[in-house]
């Protein structure tokens, strides 16, 4: 009944432990109690198998390979004399799986008694203690979490004197830990995502600082509480645009304006808009653009923006019709020769002169000089020759004290003729100027 107490020990111990892995990299140190019996390998000697208890340690070394050491202490009969067994071994361990059941290889080096009990002088071969080849093989049982039964059979070779040729079984418990955790969060750091700072297991070791469920390494605002739709960071205005990129985060927006709004839908948002409860243009800061001389031609778009003017004339003042009238009607007296870009002839400088006087009467408004050919000669050519006659008429009126800025020149070519040019007189008409007031 004594030597079963050790059983019991294992018994109780494997009843109780729930929470437990194999030895693994993630737990790479063992340690074990179990029971050893010895059986001797020799015929001739009669013996009485007894149980005595045993502890080891191991450590995971990678591959499927362990490394252990193990101490076994027991007491037997042989030959009709009591006898007390120990033994101190290291060995090196194959599993061959990884499965719940393992089984393994074991062969190591050890030291064997058979007496009062081991001296570690017995190393030598002078002394009690026999110096010990080991082999065997045995098999793995994982439990739970940390925790294995291990069943193994060694076979156990000494020829120093004193010693015998045996046989030692053993069946323990063994308990793994040593994982790695270095920030002592409870999740291993080969499975921590965030092995440096302590984590929740929920969120494989990373932390929830702002209590989100959403883990910090995830989190676009780790420190504020948010939502996951806007990747862990607040939304105050509720407009779509979390809080950390909304340029205007108490007043919901548009997506389009980063988050702030625009009242008056002109495009500009209210934070940039001068007017914003006006629909303006974008290149005026969202306000519509002002009409300084009142004509309804914008001053962006007004040529003349101090003076009134007529939309057609893009907000300048036009000359009357009966100037223009009359102005044409002094242009009849300016005539080319075929070919020619001249402005000559007493009457043609009269006719000029008198275009002059009436501009100066008439200051509010600009004229347009066209310029134009008969059919005679190539129609680009004669393109050519009516854009310089229509240069020609301005160059003289300038010269004659006509500001510029109120002439514009234009070329038709053979493009618009008055009359046949069939006739020698209808060529001669079509060789002329016209004005006309658009600008």
């Amino acid at each position: 009944m004594k030597n079963l107490i050790p059983i019991k020990i294992i018994l109780i111990v494997f009843l109780f432990s729930k929470n437990i892995i194999a030895q693994t990299p993630d737990n790479p140190w063992s340690i074990g109690i179990g029971a050893n019996t010895v059986q001797i390998m020799d015929e001739s000697i009669e013996s009485k198998n007894g149980f005595g208890p045993m502890v080891y340690l191991g450590r995971y070394l990678g591959a499927g390979f362990s490394i252990g050491a193990n101490y076994g202490i027991n007491k037997f009969e042989i030959n009709g004399s009591d006898k007390d067994y120990t033994s101190v071994d290291t060995y090196l361990k194959f599993n061959l799986t990884t499965k719940k059941f393992s089984p393994f290889l074991i062969a190591g080096y050890g030291l064997s008694d058979f007496g009062d009990k081991l001296t570690f002088e017995g190393v030598f071969k002078s002394l009690g203690a026999g110096r010990t080849i080991i082999g065997g093989a045995g098999f793995d049982i994982l439990t739970s979490n940390k925790l294995s039964i291990n069943l193994r059979s060694t076979y156990r070779w000494s020829e120093e004197k004193g010693t015998y040729k045996h046989i030692q079984h053993m069946v323990g418990i063994n308990y793994n830990f040593g994982q790695g955790d270095s920030d002592k969060d409870g999740v291993p750091d080969k499975k921590d995502t965030c092995p440096e700072e302590p984590g929740l297991k929920e969120f494989n070791g990373c932390p929830d600082t702002d209590g989100d469920k959403i883990p910090d390494n995830k989190d676009n605002c780790p420190e504020e509480f948010g939502t996951e739709i806007m990747n862990g960071c607040p939304d105050s205005d509720s407009d779509g645009v979390a809080d950390n990129e909304d340029e205007c985060p108490e007043e919901e927006g548009l997506f389009e304006f980063n988050g702030c709004p625009d009242t008056d839908t002109d495009g500009v948002a209210d934070k940039d808009d001068q007017c914003p409860n006006e629909p303006g243009a974008v290149e005026n800061k969202g306000c519509p653009w002002a009409d300084s001389d009142g004509d309804g031609v914008s001053d962006n778009i007004d040529t003349c923006p101090e003076e009134a003017g007529s939309i057609e004339n893009n907000g300048c003042p036009e000359l009357s019709n009966e100037v223009v009238q009359t102005i044409n009607e002094l242009a009849t007296q300016i005539n080319f020769a075929a070919g020619t870009d001249r402005v000559q002839g007493r009457a043609v400088l009269e006719s000029l002169n008198e275009i002059k006087i009436l501009l100066d009467n008439n200051p509010d408004g600009n004229l347009i000089i066209e310029g134009h050919t008969s059919s005679d000669g190539d129609a680009d050519a004669n393109l050519q020759l009516s854009q310089r006659r229509a240069a020609a008429v301005k160059v003289f009126l300038v010269n004659l004290g006509v500001n510029p800025d109120r002439l514009k020149t234009e070329g038709y070519g053979e493009e618009r003729p008055i009359d046949d040019n069939q006739t020698l007189e209808g060529r001669a008409k079509n060789r002329r100027v016209q004005f006309r007031t658009e600008f």
